[in-house]
Parts: structure tokens; sequence; C-alpha cells
């Protein structure tokens, strides 16, 4: 596998989705099914790869936060997700003892404390009344590495009942794959390297969304979409 690059930056990456989700989109149509579809994006990230993706298919662009839950002694290992609202993820078994429960409680706290804060920096940006109920919910990230957080996101999603939850990213583990396909009706995936090691040795560009950014991204397309 070479190394290069396989997108110049996350916008790139975007363009490249929404030529394939347009193409899955008209696809469905042709069977009948004629959802609408919401882009919701995981910030910060995932933000600019959604946003020409809901340019493309005229639709509103909305969040999910979801955060990993991670432990003081390795900060980048997630060990489960949780979102804004409180929907948890925990994939693997957890030890059960008193003092491992009290860690594991204090670092889902700090995580979905993050989330909400995340959320509350970047609400002005999102559209107006958005219902998924009956709708195609298109959740999109940046890259996928251990899809805790995307399955998280999807946890939120359901509740809200939309027709369908599509999980799209430019890139993300072959590995991964099987495993990402339990927690929605479609994976769309353009790039599935091997070896993988990290989202970033997949773009040219890879600097960090800051917060501002991430903002004024969703507010410049929830203005021109509403209008």
């Amino acid at each position: 596998m070479s190394s290069a690059p396989l997108f110049s930056d996350r916008t790139d990456a975007g363009e490249h989705l929404a030529r394939s989700l347009l193409s899955h989109l008209n696809e469905l149509k042709s069977t009948g099914v004629d959802a609408l579809p919401i882009v919701y994006a995981l910030p910060r990230g995932g933000i600019p790869v959604a946003a020409p993706v809901a340019r493309q298919l005229n639709c509103p662009l909305d969040i999910v936060v979801a955060k990993k839950i991670a432990t003081p002694q390795n900060p980048e290992l997630a060990i489960g997700a949780v979102t804004s609202q409180g929907q948890v993820l925990w994939p693997k078994q957890r030890i059960s003892n008193k003092k491992n429960a009290a860690l594991l409680e204090t670092a889902l706290h700090e995580a979905q404390e993050k989330a909400q804060m995340q959320l509350a920096r970047l609400t002005s940006g999102r559209p107006a009344a958005v219902n998924p109920q009956g709708a195609i919910a298109l959740l999109i990230d940046d890259g996928i590495a251990t899809g805790m957080t995307m399955a998280a996101a999807t946890l939120a999603l359901k509740a809200q009942n939309p027709a369908q939850i599509w999980l799209c990213a430019p890139v993300a583990p072959a590995g991964l794959m099987n495993w990402l396909s339990r927690w929605g009706d479609r994976v769309i995936v353009l790039e599935t390297p091997d070896p993988f090691w990290s989202v970033s040795r997949f773009y040219t560009h890879f600097p960090q969304v800051e917060t501002e950014d991430a903002l004024i991204c969703l507010q410049q397309h929830n203005l021109t979409h509403h209008q």
C-alpha cells in the first residue's frame, strides 16, 4: 500500500464523499424510497467534510456530539464513548470491582461534560427545528479509527427515529467494516487502506479544526440553506 495521501484536505474528502452519497441516494430513490437526507457531522473534524455533502444534497447540516471515554493512565486510548445526551457505549467487558467502577464513572462523567460543552459552543450554528423522523440520517466524520464515537452517535440518532442511518467517512480500517455495519443501515467509506495507522496519514493537510472554524462552517451552510 502506497503511503501517498488520498485526500488533499477535509473539503476535498467531503466533495468525494458527496459524489458517492448522491449516487447511493439516487439508487435508493430508484427503488421507491424517497426519504429526505439530513447530514449530521461529528464535531469538530467531521464538520468541514460534511459541509460539501450537505451543500451537494441541498439539505440541513446538523451535529451529533460524542466523545471517547478514556482513562487518566492512557488518555489516547478509547475505552468507550458517550454522547452529549448521555447514550453510552462500552464495547469491552468491564472489570467489576469498586475501584474500577469509580474510575470508569469519573471518566464517563468527564467525557459527557466535554461533549455537552462542545454542543453548547456549536449550538448557534445548528439549523432550526430539524426533525430526522422518517429521514435518512447521514452521519459523517473525517475518518474512522476505532468507530466508538461514530457508534455512540448512532445511538443518539436512533432515539429520534430516522428511516435509516448511514455511517459515512472518507477513510476507515478494512477490519472495522463488519463491526460498523451493525450500527447503521449502510456504511459508506471511500477508502479502506491496510495498514491503517491513523486518519491523518491519508490527508495532505490535516490541521486541528478549531471550534471557531467549525461554528463558522455550520453557520454559513445553514444560513445559505435556510434562504
